[in-house]
């Protein structure tokens, strides 16, 4: 059984976007075929609710359902290819050396692998603590996390051993990229980028969700790469469970009232841990703001509903988590790695110039 301390460890790397309770999960094999939308599924006193009153109000939980599954499974393919890939280049590297592939990864990988120090496990233990889960003292893990930190070294090592094969071979991928269907739907919150540009992204985010931090970054550098051709839409979605992310997105819009939203924006997701009041008023001080204009429309809650419209913007579309994007439409869910936009960005480009 593994020990809740590995757990503990391995938490953060499980999962790419931050998400409100729910319940389980079914595949869309498993959604009922359309039905009669006049049929009745329940009578509430002598009145019918129909099975078009009933997909009205399911259709943007299912439409997210089937996104996540489409997403999942296209996930579940790209990795499966990744492994063939990887134990094709191992394969053919010890044939050519002579030598077992367990060999090629001893010394390539395991003999290279160092003890992790003093120093490097108490940080991780003090890490582990500092997210607020209970583990027990650092002592009687020490092994556990010596053996983690190995581990993830050892990871380290066969990616980038992996990572050098494959630039001195010829691997091509025919995968096709996974396309959703496009949704249609009017974005009007701020914008960065080219007006005119051929690609338009919008993110649906939450200011506390440590996810959305990190596809910020990833944004600004697609940006930076294909400038003129993607504009950025942001849409704040504060969830239930993030008790600041509403006035944090707020104040984003206060920014906003004096040309400021995307530099407020920027620093919201640079100290996700400070969006108090109290820390989101020192935020805008610090970008140099008009204070008393700022502190006044942050405390008179006159920017909720513009959050309140985005929410609605999102939920109406199968928004359920965060980050949650759409190019030019298309959904994407969850914090990608950059080449899944890159992916996605180049398709739509091609399809313009046509």
């Amino acid at each position: 059984m593994r020990s809740p301390l590995l757990l503990a460890l391995v938490a953060g790397l499980v999962s790419s976007g931050c998400s409100k309770p729910s319940g389980a999960e079914t595949s869309p094999t498993a959604l009922a075929a359309a039905k009669d939308p006049k049929a009745a599924v329940a009578v509430v006193d002598g009145a019918q609710i129909t099975e078009g009153e009933l997909m009205t109000e399911a259709r943007p939980s299912l439409t997210a359902l089937e996104r996540k599954f489409a997403e999942e499974t296209h996930s579940q393919k790209v990795q499966a290819l990744d492994r063939l890939i990887e134990r094709r280049l191992l394969e053919t590297r010890a044939r050519k050396e002579g030598i077992t592939v367990e060999a090629l990864l001893d010394r390539e990988v395991n003999s290279k692998v160092q003890e992790p120090s003093e120093e490097m496990m108490q940080s991780v233990y003090d890490q582990t603590r500092a997210s607020g889960r209970a583990l027990p003292p650092f002592p009687n893990v020490k092994s556990e996390i010596a053996a983690f930190v190995k581990a993830q070294s050892a990871q380290e090592l066969r990616q980038a051993f992996v990572g050098r094969l494959r630039t001195e071979s010829r691997v091509e991928t025919h995968l096709p990229p996974l396309l959703l269907p496009k949704t249609s739907f009017a974005a009007t919150g701020p914008a960065r980028g080219e007006a005119e540009a051929p690609v338009t992204i919008v993110e649906f985010s939450d200011y506390e969700c440590q996810f959305c931090g990190v596809a910020a970054a990833t944004l600004k550098t697609l940006l930076a790469e294909y400038k003129g051709k993607v504009r950025l839409v942001h849409q704040p979605f504060p969830l239930s469970m993030h008790a600041n992310a509403p006035k944090a997105s707020e104040a984003a819009f206060c920014a906003g009232e004096q040309g400021r939203y995307w530099e407020m924006h920027d620093a919201l997701f640079a100290q996700q841990d400070a969006l108090g009041i109290a820390d989101l008023k020192s935020r805008a001080k610090a970008l140099g703001l008009d204070s008393p204009r700022f502190d006044s429309c942050l405390d008179s809650g006159r920017m909720g509903p513009a959050v309140a419209a985005s929410k609605k913007l999102g939920e109406g579309i199968g928004v359920s988590s965060t980050p949650a994007f759409f190019v030019n439409g298309r959904p994407l869910s969850g914090s990608q790695p950059i080449e899944r936009f890159r992916e996605l960005v180049d398709h739509e480009l091609r399809e313009a110039a046509h």
